[in-house]
């Protein structure tokens, strides 16, 4: 027991013991920021791998695919399978390796140098040989009436996820850039009409894909308008309320609502001065996954990239994790 520790002859052993248990840990191996499909398989990987890892969340793990309705095209789950079950299965799989989190906002990040520096919220600073940054991106959204209520139940932001939930009906794309024309002609495979709406009278595609689109028999556009409401119920997407550029207004019936404006990365905490991002301020990575700074690493939907699927995330997050490997490694090789 603890208390025989306390002795008269040593009065400060019991205390000096109480310390030692009250101490919190701030320098690891691996600090891994961001408990999505790519943290959380970087997390699993190294605690499995024996490293000295923390994961750092500031909220549930799993990320955006906690609010994803159904997953149908992850390897293994035949039946399909809800994004949180999913995520609450990868978490599973790293706790039973014993994945140390911990859940906290960071605030701040020095990344140069052999210790990276992580600040949190609370004040507490924490120290890692290497860092992988895994914190996701996040659709850009239209913020009207209907669109968060009716979100995953008709209103999607990935067409390569949700399309096959559409065969043979009618849905509707926003957008007019690379992205939207794309997914609209991938839609097309599946869904019986695809109403693309533009608020201008051109697109922003390039002129290969606008070709493609316009002589698509499928692809119908609606030109110089916005979308002002989605309209439904419990059952799903029902509608669009649309408004036109003259001022003039409509009504489109569509069982599927695409918003395809854009992602954001979650980058408000990365010290973007150190690290090599592009234009849209996605971190730059060469396909190993390491970042132009020696021992931190990005991984997931956080990269800049062209495909952001759950399954290419997971991957990037092991690959991530065996870079990291590879580096204290060699850390540890030059130390001798």
């Amino acid at each position: 027991m603890v208390f025989a520790l306390f002795h008269e002859s040593q009065p400060l052993s019991f205390f000096y013991f109480l310390g030692i248990l009250s101490m919190k840990k701030t320098d690891y191996q691996l600090i891994i920021i961001g408990g999505g499909p790519a943290g959380l398989t970087a997390g699993l990987y190294a605690a499995r791998g024996r490293l000295d890892v923390l994961l750092i969340e500031k909220g549930a793990t799993g990320g955006q695919v906690l609010v994803t309705d159904w997953v149908d095209n992850y390897p293994g789950f035949y039946d399909g399978i809800t994004g949180f079950e999913l995520m609450d299965k990868m978490t599973a799989h790293a706790d039973r390796f014993d994945l140390e989190k911990k859940f906290a906002n960071v605030t701040g990040m020095d990344l140069q140098g052999e210790q990276k520096k992580i600040s949190l919220e609370s004040g507490e600073e924490l120290t890692a040989q290497s860092v992988i940054i895994s914190t996701g991106a996040k659709p850009r959204k239209l913020n009207i009436p209907g669109e968060e209520e009716l979100s995953g139940q008709g209103v999607s932001y990935c067409a390569t996820c949700d399309g096959p939930f559409y065969r043979d009906q009618e849905i509707a794309v926003v957008g007019g850039g690379n992205t939207a024309i794309q997914e609209a002609l991938h839609l097309t495979k599946f869904a019986s009409k695809v109403t693309v709406i533009h608020r201008r009278d051109t697109l922003r595609a390039t002129a290969i894909l606008q070709e493609k689109a316009f002589a698509e028999e499928k692809i119908e556009f609606i030109w110089d308008a916005q979308v002002s409401e989605v309209v439904g119920n419990d059952e799903g997407v029902e509608s669009l309320n649309i408004q036109h550029n003259d001022g003039s207004t409509s009504n489109l019936p569509v069982t599927g609502f695409f918003i395809l404006i854009g992602i954001a990365p979650n980058n408000e905490v990365l010290p973007l001065d150190q690290l090599e991002s592009d234009e849209g301020g996605f971190v730059v990575t060469d396909h190993e996954m390491c970042t132009k700074l020696p021992g931190v690493f990005a991984a997931g939907d956080i990269r800049s990239k062209n495909s952001r699927q759950i399954i290419n995330a997971a991957g990037e997050g092991a690959t991530a994790e065996l870079s990291a490997e590879h580096y204290l490694s060699n850390l540890g090789d030059s130390a001798e």
